[in-house]
C-alpha cells in the first residue's frame, strides 16, 4: 500500500506539574522530604526560612487554639486534589514548625554544648546526662591509666582502633603494620603484646581474633574453682561446632568427662557474651524520625503530626510583590519560580495533611492494638481506608511508604498495621501478625528440655481455632529469628 497521512483523535489523562510535584512529594520520607525542602530553599530565591513556629500542630490549630498560619485545605478540596483536580493554589500559605519541639525532636542525650548554665532556670537536665562511651572511647580511656612510653602507646591505640563494633581485631597483625610507619618499623612480637594489654583494658572478651578466643578470655577472667570452668574451655577451644550441632555424646567422649559434667560446662558456655563489644554505645546515629504522634488523651487516641518533621518555610512576600510590580512580569523566567514556590507550599500541605488522615484511619482500625498489643491486630489492606477516605488505593500506597508512627508502644512503620488475614476455624478472620504473637507466647511458655516443634505449635495454634499450615508456622519462626526445635533445646 503507498504511504498516506491520517488524522486521529484520542482522548488521555495527563497530570499536571502541580499534581506531579504532590505525588512525588507524597512518597518521600522525612527525611527526603527535608532534604527535597532544602534544596528548593537554596534554589528558589521566592522561598526563605521561617524562623516562626508553633509549638505544637493538630488540626491545624496552635496550642493556643489558633489558627496556625499553614491552614489546612476545605475538605473538599483536600479529599480531591490527589485525584485528579487541576486547580492552581489562590493564595500563600506557609508551613512551619519548631526544629527543637515536639516530644521526637533533637538529637540525643547530652550532645553538643549547652547553651545555659546549671543556674539558669531554662537549663534542660538532659544536656548534662551523661552520653554512654563507645567501645574504643571507653578502651583509650582505659589505657591512660597505664605508665607506658610513647612507642607502647601508639602501639596499643593502634590496636584499639582496628577493633570493629563487636570487640573482634578481624585483621591479621602482619596487616597492621603496614597502617602506621613507625621508626623503627612493628614487628608482630610488639602487636601481640599490645594485643595482649588491649584484652585486659575493660571487659573480658575484647580484641579477640575469633570466637574461639573470645570464649576462652572470659572463661579465663572466671574464678579457678568455678563447677565445670576446664571442660568449658575445652569445648570452646577445640569443638565449638559439635557443640553448636548438638552433638553431646561425641562432646562427652572427645574430652572424657561425665555427662553432668558437660551439662554444666555447657550452661557456662551459654552464658558467654559472643559479642563483648555491643554493651557499648554506638557512634553511629541511625535513628527514624516518625510522621505522626499518637497519644491517649482522656481515654481516646488523638493523632498528631510530628512537629519537628513539618518544613519551616515561606513565601517570600517583598520579592514577591517586587517581581508583580516589574513589567513583564509573567513572561519572565522568574514567574515559574514564583509558581513553584506556590506549589510546593501548597503541595508540603496537602502531604502532612494526607498523611494525618490516613494515619487517624487507620489508629481507628487498629484501636485495640494500643490497648492489648501485637495479638489484637485486626486483618487490614489498603484498599478499605482507600474506600473510607474517598482516595485512590495508590495514593494510600504512597501515603503509607517510609512513613512511621510513634505510639506508646514503639515507633512503627505504616506497613506495620496492614497484617495479612487468616481463615479461622469458625469462619472468622485474623491477622498474620496476631498469630506471630500466638506463637512468640507458645515459645516464651515452652519446656527448654523439650521444645515446641513446627508441627506441635500448628497443632496448638488449631486447637484455638487458628488454621495454620506447619510451613507457614516455620516461615513466622524464621521472621521472627527463632531457631528450630533441636536448636532450642538444652540439655
Amino acid at each position: 500500500m503507498p504511504p498516506s497521512i491520517e488524522l486521529r483523535a484520542k482522548q488521555s489523562f495527563a497530570l499536571t506539574p502541580r499534581l506531579q510535584q504532590s505525588v512525588r512529594l507524597l512518597q518521600l520520607s522525612s527525611l527526603e522530604f527535608q532534604q527535597e525542602l532544602r534544596n528548593a530553599l537554596d534554589t528558589n530565591p521566592f522561598l526563605e526560612y521561617d524562623p516562626t513556629a508553633p509549638d505544637d500542630v493538630s488540626d491545624g490549630k496552635t496550642a493556643d487554639g489558633t489558627a496556625a498560619e499553614g491552614e489546612a485545605l476545605p475538605a473538599a478540596e483536600r479529599d480531591t486534589a490527589l485525584e485528579g483536580s487541576a486547580a492552581e493554589p489562590a493564595a500563600e500559605t506557609s508551613v512551619s514548625s519548631d526544629d527543637g519541639g515536639g516530644d521526637f525532636a533533637g538529637d540525643g542525650y547530652g550532645r553538643g554544648p549547652s547553651r545555659y548554665n546549671g543556674d539558669s532556670e531554662a537549663a534542660d537536665p538532659t544536656e548534662w546526662a551523661r552520653v554512654q562511651p563507645t567501645l574504643h572511647e571507653q578502651l583509650h580511656d582505659a589505657l591512660r591509666l597505664y605508665r607506658l612510653d610513647d612507642h607502647d602507646r601508639e602501639v596499643a591505640r593502634l590496636v584499639i582502633e582496628a577493633l570493629d563494633d563487636d570487640g573482634y581485631l578481624r585483621q591479621d597483625l602482619a596487616d597492621l603494620t603496614d597502617i602506621v610507619e613507625f621508626d623503627p618499623p612493628l614487628t608482630e612480637e610488639e602487636l601481640l603484646v599490645a594485643l595482649r594489654l588491649v584484652q585486659t583494658l575493660d571487659r573480658p572478651g575484647l580484641a579477640a581474633r575469633s570466637l574461639s578466643e573470645c570464649l576462652s578470655l572470659q572463661l579465663d577472667a572466671m574464678p579457678a574453682d568455678t563447677p565445670a570452668r576446664d571442660v568449658a574451655k575445652q569445648v570452646v577451644e577445640h569443638h565449638l561446632d559439635r557443640l553448636a550441632r548438638r552433638e553431646h555424646a561425641e562432646l562427652q567422649k572427645q574430652i572424657g568427662c561425665t555427662a553432668e559434667e558437660l551439662r554444666i560446662a555447657c550452661a557456662l558456655v551459654r552464658k558467654l557474651d559472643p559479642k563483648p563489644g555491643n554493651s557499648y554505645g554506638r557512634a553511629d546515629d541511625n535513628y527514624i524520625v516518625p510522621d505522626v504522634i499518637v497519644r491517649n488523651v482522656r481515654n481516646k487516641w488523638v493523632v498528631t503530626v510530628n512537629p519537628a518533621v513539618l518544613p519551616r518555610a515561606r513565601i517570600h512576600r517583598m520579592y514577591a510583590e517586587l517581581f508583580a510590580q516589574s513589567a513583564g512580569a509573567s513572561r519572565s523566567p522568574l514567574a515559574q519560580q514564583l509558581q513553584e514556590a506556590r506549589w510546593l507550599i501548597r503541595n508540603a500541605q496537602q502531604r502532612f495533611d494526607t498523611i494525618q488522615r490516613v494515619a487517624e484511619c487507620i489508629v481507628a482500625h487498629q484501636r485495640p492494638f494500643f490497648q492489648y498489643g501485637e495479638i489484637a491486630l485486626k486483618p487490614l489492606v489498603l484498599r478499605d481506608v482507600a474506600e473510607e477516605l474517598g482516595l485512590h488505593e495508590s495514593t494510600i500506597s504512597r501515603a503509607t511508604g517510609n512513613k512511621y508512627m510513634a505510639t506508646p508502644r514503639g515507633i512503627f512503620e505504616f506497613k506495620h498495621f496492614f497484617p495479612r488475614e487468616l481463615g479461622t476455624e469458625s469462619g472468622g478472620t485474623c491477622s498474620a501478625a496476631a498469630v506471630r504473637a500466638l506463637l512468640k507466647e507458645m515459645i516464651a511458655a515452652e519446656n527448654t528440655r523439650d521444645p515446641l516443634s513446627d508441627v506441635a505449635l500448628a497443632k496448638m495454634l488449631a486447637d484455638q481455632g487458628v488454621l495454620v499450615a506447619r510451613r507457614t508456622v516455620a516461615k513466622y519462626r524464621h521472621l521472627m529469628k527463632v531457631p528450630p526445635a533441636e536448636l532450642r533445646r538444652q540439655v
